[in-house]
């Protein structure tokens, strides 16, 4: 991955989050974290 892309990629993942917080008002960042407790959860069962 090069530096273009991954500034890039972040810049998106903020703007995502930014329009969430002042338009859309759908806790994205809790469903956000709910989903990946549930995918540890997940991974740990293969353990």
């Amino acid at each position: 991955m090069t530096n273009s892309i991954a500034i890039t990629l972040f810049f998106l993942i903020v703007a995502i989050f930014a329009v969430d917080h002042f338009w859309l008002h759908q806790d994205l960042p809790l469903i956000v974290a709910k989903s990946f407790d549930s995918f540890i959860e997940y991974l740990s069962f293969w353990r």
